[in-house]
């Protein structure tokens, strides 16, 4: 996925050529609104925290007839953080947490993807936020894929995954250890070019 994307992490999510050139290549479609770069994590243990990432950029490879040729690049902009709460956002967005002026993107590349059944597979891939790179793997699965009314062929995906804040230089020790940790979830549809 990429040329600016989010978190996500992750996050996600999209899938780009890992050397088999009969993977079509897709376009995440950001401008109509069709991905989410989202994330959920405990409230001091009370309730949750929802938000997204709202500036993003990505693309992928696939070929269902050979999808370990799949692959996806994304790339999120840390600044378009929205959590429906301003002052929570600039918190979050400094350097207590994200450092958002120091780090202004995150990333992911895949590295790999193994199918695990009918439209499912684990991604495997690198996350890197707040300067920090780590290995990480998905589940994803295939949404549909076919024909538009505009004349395109679409695909669409989703998947989550749990990711550490420590892994990533977030020092989440003053808080309860069910914050030690959020949910990652990432949906795209994407535009075959």
């Amino acid at each position: 996925m990429l040329k600016k994307t989010a978190l996500a992490t992750l996050a996600a999510a999209a899938l780009i050529p890992l050397g088999q050139a009969q993977a079509a290549d897709y376009v995440i479609d950001t401008e109509g609104q069709h991905a989410f770069v989202q994330f959920k994590i405990s409230h001091l243990g009370f309730s949750y925290i929802l938000g997204s990432f709202e500036t993003f950029d990505g693309g992928f490879s696939y070929d269902p007839e050979n999808p370990e040729a799949s692959g996806v690049e994304m790339e999120v902009q840390i600044d378009s953080l929205n959590t429906n709460h301003a002052e929570r956002d600039r918190h979050i967005l400094s350097d207590d947490f994200l450092g958002a002026d120091s780090f202004p993107t995150a990333t992911f590349v895949s590295t790999g993807f193994a199918p695990t059944g009918e439209g499912e597979g684990l991604l495997s891939g690198e996350l890197t936020l707040k300067g920090q790179t780590q290995a990480i793997e998905m589940p994803v699965t295939l949404m549909g894929e076919g024909d538009d009314p505009w004349g395109n062929y679409r695909a669409g995906f989703e998947g989550s995954t749990t990711l550490t804040l420590a892994d990533y230089g977030i020092d989440m020790s003053a808080f309860p250890e069910a914050m030690h940790e959020l949910e990652l979830y990432v949906t795209f549809e994407g535009i075959r070019q």
